[in-house]
């Protein structure tokens, strides 16, 4: 079982939206490449997302309120 501490991922961002929505986008774009490569395997592309932030390999764009 993959546990994952939200605290953790949470740390320096806005808002819990925004982590949603950017590891909803990252899984999916790591969906698409599988699908593409026709790459098999037992990982959850969500699970690679969440592993993918909170490692820091990608970062979540959050806009400043003034661009809201």
């Amino acid at each position: 079982m993959h546990k994952v501490n939200v605290d953790e991922l949470f740390q320096g961002k806005q808002s819990k939206y925004a982590l949603v929505v950017g590891v909803s986008k990252r899984a999916r774009q790591i969906t698409q490449t599988f699908e593409e490569e026709g790459t098999v395997t037992e990982d959850k592309p969500v699970l690679l997302a969440i592993d993918e932030i909170k490692n820091h390999k990608i970062s979540i764009y959050e806009p400043d309120e003034d661009e809201l």
